[in-house]
């Protein structure tokens, strides 16, 4: 598998959202978490939704990165 194909599209893609790049900033404008809520525990994420994300935290490659990625957008919002 590619790793270098590893990014925000890709990860919204597996997370059944719309994944164009307008598509992912509304999605963080509109979904910002506080300092003491972890990504994984959101509330707005379903269960399946919970796996994935803990598959590519749990990951030693680039899916950690962009898991990463996502955290830091949604705890500031941008």
């Amino acid at each position: 598998m590619d790793l270098e194909g590893y990014n925000l599209k890709t990860l919204f893609d597996q997370l059944n959202l719309p994944s164009e790049s307008a598509d992912i900033d509304d999605f963080i404008e509109t979904h910002p978490l506080d300092a003491e809520t972890k990504l994984v525990d959101a509330p707005f994420w379903s269960e399946s939704q919970k796996q994935t994300l803990e598959e590519w935290i749990g990951k030693d490659d680039d899916r950690a990165i962009v898991f990463d990625e996502l955290n830091v957008r949604l705890h500031d919002g941008k």
